[in-house]
């Protein structure tokens, strides 16, 4: 069946059946990882909800429990600005569990004022790539393990602001411009998936990027009027009123990713970038014509963001 913008998750899971799988979903106390959530769980799924607000997020939980019938959703704590809470979360989950079907990597940050972590990392960067760096390659063994496994890494047609500065990637000798910074954390997403498939694709696990769209979420809750504005003219658009027109709801915007994680159609397949429900092409055009940029799918650039990573958090990790 050909799903497109309009798609929602109840419509790209109608006839699929996640009874026995396990999945994991990052950033899903509201919004996209919720309804992310919801879905899997309405198809029989057992799935982990990480948040950083715990009592929130365990009250979305609930709710999915209460909608679904299902009662096989709990909630951990994870900050992925902090590598000694990833690696707290990725201990607890594999002393539990020995499989892993599905990693949603959804949580992130977008176009906030300059903040940094603890260890000076620009945090869009620290929180949308190298916290799930280290959460991905801490659990690949029990995606190793299930006897097939998606990664889905949610990036964004943002990464057409920029590519990855690998001399200066947390903005520490050039001036700090968040939306930069933003299309760099989300080209890193690709690029991460990318590396992730040359590493386990032989394995059974595969990885893919997705854009989920436009959509009006928390993602949004440091951007000004002025921000917005800034937004609408680096997509190469004239009425702001016709861009806010192209936004999804909530249930259209995370059925690219369910549907990564789950559609038939891309069994054995990864090391792709997902747009409304399907996979894209080249988008040499920018961020307005969609698809991805040039530098988003390269090898080469995948392995130096690798290296990059284990740098960053100190591990070596081989995968294969």
């Amino acid at each position: 069946m050909n799903f497109g913008f309009e798609s929602t998750t109840d419509e790209v899971l109608d006839g699929i059946d996640l009874s026995g799988k396990r999945a994991v979903v990052t950033g899903a106390s509201g919004g996209l990882g919720e309804e992310t959530a919801r879905a899997l769980a309405s198809k029989g799924a057992a799935v982990t909800m990480t948040a950083r607000d715990v009592p929130k997020g365990e009250a979305a939980a609930a709710q999915i429990r209460e909608s679904t019938g299902n009662p096989n959703v709990d909630v951990r704590t994870l900050e992925l600005a902090d590598l000694g809470s990833v690696r707290a979360f990725a201990e607890s989950f594999l002393a539990d569990h020995d499989t892993l079907d599905l990693l949603i990597n959804n949580a992130g940050i977008m176009a906030c004022p300059l903040m940094r972590t603890e260890a000076g990392w620009e945090m869009q960067f620290a929180t949308n790539h190298v916290g799930h760096f280290l959460l991905t390659c801490l659990l690949a063994p029990a995606l190793k393990a299930a006897a097939s496994a998606r990664i889905v890494n949610l990036s964004s047609a943002g990464h057409h602001f920029g590519p990855v500065d690998f001399d200066d990637p947390f903005f520490d000798n050039r001036e700090y411009d968040k939306w930069l910074a933003y299309g760099q954390a989300k080209s890193a997403n690709i690029l991460f998936s990318v590396g992730l498939e040359q590493r386990l694709g032989a394995t059974g696990v595969h990885a893919i990027a997705v854009h989920p769209g436009g959509i009006m979420t928390e993602l949004g809750r440091h951007l000004t009027e002025e921000d917005i504005a800034a937004m609408v003219s680096r997509a190469g658009v004239d009425d702001p009123d016709a861009f806010q027109a192209g936004f999804k709801s909530i249930p259209q915007g995370a059925a690219t990713s369910v549907w990564a994680a789950t559609s038939p159609d891309l069994e054995g397949r990864g090391g792709l970038y997902l747009e409304d429900c399907h996979v894209a092409g080249s988008g040499g055009g920018g961020l307005r014509e969609g698809g991805y940029a040039e530098w988003a799918l390269d090898p080469a650039g995948a392995e130096k963001l690798w290296s990059l990573s284990e740098q960053l958090v100190g591990e070596s990790f081989p995968l294969a």
